[in-house]
């Protein structure tokens, strides 16, 4: 099932202002526009939100702006600029989200996510990691993931209450949307128009002969494209930089077997261009080309740089079953999209040291069938609040209190349970204030009868992160119940002054 995402940028242009200007950016209650030039005269080419709001719009005479809207910043527009941008974000996103991403000038992207969503938690998940990203970088933008890109496309631009379009959910999502949505040329709006024509589905009910006959089959290849009945193939960008190997086939091949074979061809060429760099591959992008124009693609990574042909090539091989071939493969394109120095580590020398296990063999092939964001281990950070003094890390990063510069490790006075809930549960419990240990606790409904305590130790709140926790305070304690289970409890509050807490019990976490 292809799903494809548009991403779509409303303020493309400003926001590259923005980020360019840095320290030196209007600030957000002044008007800002982008001025360029169409022949002879001066026209308006982006607007901020607050210009859009004072009536200026794309297309008006610069003179025209300034005479209505009293204090508006004009800067110059840098058309070129903005597309180069777009190209390396284009560059970004491929690295970070699906091998195949192309920027859609002037204010979008198109990715190619068939079987890279799970990689992000899902649909969803990846649509709000590449929005809070892009955010978090001060751009503004909207994702929209569907069938096809048409579809993405129109609802992302003229549809923003919904974000995901389902299979089979096509034809009721953009029917009623108004025909600026279907990427038609701009001198065909205004006909159509006035031959009543107001929405996709309006079109979509004419017969097609007509309108071929008079408007050209643009309007027929935009509602195939946008209706799933015609492929419209997102030719990805590719950094000629990179490390590649290619095949070309005069007869197309689509056999698994003859797949695997050229595979282990093009790892071989492909290492010996990184041996010749000095470099180990650290994801691998195969970019199969159909016969129909369809790209076919797979994705695999490793948890350090390698240049093994067998381990490789077993990688790339685990995944043949997801290509599908159709009437043929033309081009084989296996690139490095992501490399490093490799680095080389000396062998045992024989003389009792013992070799230390390799696992990233096994890493490499769990992360490309779960999911490289699923497969982590914790380390240390330094924090006093428990759930903030571990944090996920690469399954071969090195710990933290060994990393250069780092000197974080976990608080060893007093011992943390192996299982901590996040977040804590709340408790309903009987104890003696201020500082005496519960006698029982009611947790998802069964009440237990403590037998041992240990406790209170305080932890106060980190004031420097918020004022909400300059006079926050928990009391914790080692409990054990009459069947031998220990759990770490806590009260919010010291259990005197109501400004360090609402005095309420929570269960953090469970030992063994």
């Amino acid at each position: 099932m292809r799903r494809a995402v548009s991403l779509y940028l409303p303020n493309w242009p400003i926001d590259r202002l923005y980020r360019r200007l840095d320290a030196a950016a209007p600030p957000p209650d002044t008007p800002v526009v982008l001025v360029g030039r169409e022949r002879a005269r001066r026209i308006l080419t982006a607007c901020n939100p607050l210009a859009r709001s004072q009536g200026l719009r794309a297309g008006m005479a610069a003179s025209q702006a300034q005479a209505l809207v009293p204090g508006l910043q004009v800067h110059d527009a840098d058309a070129a600029g903005d597309a180069a941008a777009l190209d390396r974000l284009a560059h970004w996103a491929q690295r970070h989200y699906a091998p195949v991403c192309a920027a859609d000038g002037p204010d979008g992207l198109a990715i190619d996510a068939t079987g890279a969503a799970h990689l992000k938690g899902g649909e969803a998940g990846f649509l709000a990691d590449l929005e809070a990203r892009l955010a978090a970088a001060g751009i503004r933008a909207r994702a929209v993931m569907a069938p096809t890109y048409g579809t993405a496309h129109a609802v992302a631009r003229f549809a923003p209450d919904l974000s995901i379009v389902a299979e089979g959910g096509i034809g009721r999502t953009i029917g009623d949307l108004p025909l600026a949505a279907l990427r038609l040329p701009d001198a065909l709006l205004p006909a159509l128009s006035r031959l009543g024509f107001q929405t996709i589905l309006d079109l979509e009910r004419q017969p097609r002969g007509p309108l071929t006959l008079r408007f050209g089959p643009e309007i027929g290849r935009r509602l195939d494209q946008a209706y799933g009945r015609s492929f419209e193939p997102i030719t990805a960008v590719i950094d000629q930089t990179l490390p590649r190997a290619e095949r070309l086939f005069a007869d197309p091949i689509g056999a698994p077997e003859t797949l695997a074979r050229y595979v282990a061809e093009l790892v071989t060429d492909l290492c010996l261009a990184l041996e010749r760099d000095g470099l180990g591959a650290r994801r691998l992008d195969l970019h199969c080309q159909r016969v129909d124009h369809r790209l076919e693609t797979v994705r695999v990574a490793t948890a350090r740089p390698l240049r093994d042909r067998r381990r490789l090539t077993r990688l790339l091989c685990d995944r043949i079953e997801t290509i599908a071939p159709g009437f043929g493969i033309e081009r084989m394109t296996l690139i490095a999209s992501i490399v490093d120095p490799l680095d080389w580590r000396a062998a045992p020398s024989g003389l009792g040291e013992a070799e230390a296990p390799d696992v990233s063999g096994l890493i490499d092939v769990l992360a490309n069938r779960i999911g490289r964001d699923r497969l982590y281990r914790l380390t240390a950070v330094e924090s006093d609040v428990p759930e903030r003094s571990v944090r996920r890390t690469a399954p071969l990063a090195p710990d933290s209190a060994t990393a250069p510069g780092s000197t974080a490790t976990w608080a060893s006075d007093w011992p943390r349970p192996a299982r901590l809930f996040r977040p804590p549960e709340p408790v309903q419990t009987l104890a003696l204030l201020p500082d005496n240990p519960p006698t029982h606790f009611t947790w998802r409904g069964v009440r237990r009868r403590i037998r041992r305590a240990d406790g209170p130790e305080r932890i106060h709140g980190e004031w420097a992160r918020s004022d909400a926790e300059l006079w926050a305070v928990r009391d914790y304690f080692q409990v054990e119940d009459e069947a031998g289970e220990r759990f770490w409890l806590f009260r919010a509050g010291d259990g005197e002054d109501a400004r360090t807490g609402p005095q309420t019990w929570f269960i953090h976490g469970k030992f063994g």
